[in-house]
């Protein structure tokens, strides 16, 4: 399978794994008459819903480019963890709205043994998938992935959150305690929420590259300074998994049309080695007579 396909495959773990706690947390909600569960189940649909958006973006952004996108389908990740924050959004208003109901009729919590147990290997399961996806998301450097990893890490609190509130539950004799860890869920998915829209929609925005990266690109540049008159015009961004590097060099007069290709040959080479998915594209300005570096 190519490379391009890895990050595919492994948004399909995440629909195989939501898929199997959803049903896990909807049989233990029913058994227990626990809201908090119920919630967990509906946080479980959501993050489903969300794993299907990645796996189906991962599969049109690892498209190469064509006629009609130049630039490739890179974006296509980003638009995906824009939809999958929306969609958190949602669930976390379907908590709040169900749990408000339960605070002024709460519920007794029925067969506590097993939901706490399905709660605690709910967080066990969730806990493993989203290092697994974390991983391979840092090696990809696939936002969709990413985001698969943040909901995953997310449930593996609130599944921990609502399976000790049970515990305190039938420790205590409180009720409310149910109602009140579901809020708790919800606004730990707001904030999850937020975070994972505003980081797809700052990417639509084509915002550049970290200074840490952008120095880098420049220690490269100035790495051979001897070879040309100044560099100016630096713009970085990304689209999906794909770094976008964009310069212009005023090259000395001195050197041949050759000499000036292998150059920027080295130089995209070197930044290809440092920076994986990235494009580089060095635009060559003319020396003027004057003795000042060019621009067009």
């Amino acid at each position: 399978m190519p490379k391009t396909d890895r990050r595919v495959r492994y948004a399909l773990l995440s629909i195989i794994s939501n898929t199997a706690l959803i049903a896990m947390k909807i049989a233990a909600g029913i058994l227990s008459g626990s809201v908090s569960i119920i919630s967990e189940a509906i946080h479980s649909a959501m993050d489903l819903g969300a794993s299907l958006v990645a796996f189906f973006s991962l599969r049109e952004a690892s498209k190469p480019a064509d006629k009609e996108h130049p630039y490739g389908h890179g974006k296509v990740e980003n638009i995906s963890g824009v939809v999958e924050g929306s969609l958190i959004f949602v669930a976390a208003g379907m908590i709040i709205n169900e749990a408000f109901k339960k605070l002024f009729e709460p519920v007794e919590i029925e067969e506590a043994f097993v939901a706490i147990a399905v709660m605690f290997a709910a967080a066990l399961i969730n806990f493993i998938v989203s290092r697994t996806l974390y991983r391979v998301a840092k090696e990809e450097d696939s936002m969709a992935l990413e985001a698969d990893a943040l909901h995953l890490k997310t449930d593996v609190y609130t599944s921990i959150g609502v399976g000790v509130g049970i515990v305190l539950i039938k420790a205590t004799g409180i009720l409310i305690l149910d109602p009140i860890v579901a809020i708790l869920v919800a606004l730990l998915i707001i904030k999850e929420a937020w975070e994972l829209t505003s980081s797809g929609l700052n990417f639509l925005m084509d915002a550049r590259l970290s200074e840490q990266e952008e120095e880098d690109i420049k220690v490269i540049i100035e790495s051979h300074s001897d070879k040309y008159v100044d560099y100016h015009k630096l713009k970085t961004r990304k689209s999906g998994n794909k770094k976008h590097i964009d310069f212009h060099l005023t090259m000395n007069p001195d050197l041949t049309v050759k000499e000036t290709h292998e150059i920027i040959g080295i130089m995209k080479k070197e930044m290809g080695a440092k920076f994986n998915n990235c494009r580089v594209s060095i635009h060559i300005d003319p020396y003027r007579e004057d003795g000042s570096p060019g621009e067009d």
